[in-house]
């Protein structure tokens, strides 16, 4: 009888022993992990390149899946029309320079002496015209003439008064030269005309469409002969480097991430390698929200869209590629990073 009671007593024991155990290890505090790892997968930019001009495709110089860089030659319009518009538009500027060399010049000596002759001339016909009236005058009064030659030889005088006035105006205006609204006005033209040329120059250079950074055709979308306008793209580029993971953190981890972090990317794809990165944007909303109204419990479970930037230059982290995200809590301090920070570092180790 001894001997059960001490075999039940054992067990008994034994039980609250396993029990008082099992109550630690689910109750116990956790320790805080130092490192959030997040998933994801890798996303790009895309730059739909087009003219600025209507035109005709003249050549496509580049393929789907050809690199390119910053600058390069990609396509060409027909520049025809364009050349004869900039050679259009060097002629009206070259004579609207000439109109205002000529009015800036003022009149000529040998102008100004042409004015001063008909001056001279005109002083000699209203010397005449006075000579006729008067005499006309005298023999009217003897009845030798009829009344009508004084009425002639008056009009003459008047008339020659009238172009002695006239040719002294003249050689004023001449001695004086063009007016200085006349040369502002021209000043204005050619301001006009040479703004006119620098456009249709603009326009020329426009026919060529250039890569605005670097990066892979990733669709080629028009053919040599089509006519384009500004709306149609004529490639798409995938800029893919930087890249950035597009990755969701947890609402518990919130606190602890900041935009200018550093983090590393991981890929099935290259087991073993962690490529650089920084956060670079952490969604100000929630994307999983279960419901309208959260308990405690169901706010720890709401996710916040990240993006993880990573420099990227030989081109191993493609579009769509699943990625593991670590993102070391210890001594990792954001940082404003420059514009392009892989410009000057590869990024990866």
């Amino acid at each position: 009888m001894a001997s059960k009671k001490k075999r039940i007593f054992l067990v008994l024991f034994a039980l609250l022993v396993i029990g008082g155990v099992l109550f630690w290890v689910l109750h116990r505090p956790k320790a805080a992990t130092n490192v959030v790892t997040i998933y994801g997968n890798i996303d790009i930019r895309q730059v739909q390149a087009a003219f600025h001009d209507d035109g005709r495709v003249q050549a496509l110089l580049v393929q789907e899946g050809d690199r390119v860089h910053k600058g390069q030659l990609l396509a060409e319009l027909d520049p025809v029309r364009f050349q004869d518009a900039v050679a259009r538009d060097k002629a009206l500027v070259a004579a609207q320079e000439q109109i205002l060399a000529r009015l800036l010049a003022g009149s000529r000596p040998e102008e100004i002496a042409e004015a001063r002759a008909q001056v001279a001339a005109a002083q000699a016909s209203l010397a005449n015209a006075e000579i006729t009236y008067k005499r006309q005058e005298s023999l009217a009064a003897e009845q030798y003439v009829p009344k009508q030659n004084v009425d002639n030889a008056a009009a003459s005088l008047k008339t020659a008064r009238a172009n002695l006035e006239h040719s002294q105006q003249a050689l004023t205006l001449a001695i004086k030269g063009p007016r200085k609204e006349d040369i502002a006005a021209a000043r204005a033209q050619l301001a006009a005309d040479r703004a006119a040329l620098a456009l249709a120059e603009r326009q020329l250079q426009d026919t060529k469409l250039y890569a605005p950074e670097n990066g892979v055709v990733q669709d080629r979308i028009v053919e040599p002969g089509d006519m384009v306008s500004p709306s149609t793209p004529i490639f798409t580029l995938a800029l893919d480097n930087p890249v950035w993971a597009r990755a969701y953190l947890p609402e518990k981890a919130l606190g602890k991430v900041r935009p200018g972090m550093r983090a590393e990317i991981s890929s099935d794809s290259f087991p073993g390698k962690r490529f650089k990165g920084w956060i670079g944007f952490i969604s100000p909303t929630a994307e999983f929200t279960p419901k309208s109204v959260e308990t405690t419990e169901l706010r720890t479970e709401l996710m916040y869209r990240v993006r993880v930037y990573a420099c990227n230059p030989q081109h191993e982290l493609r579009l769509g590629m699943p990625v593991t995200v670590r993102i070391d809590l210890q001594h990792n301090t954001p940082q404003n990073l420059p514009q392009h920070p892989c410009a000057a570092s590869d990024g990866e180790q």
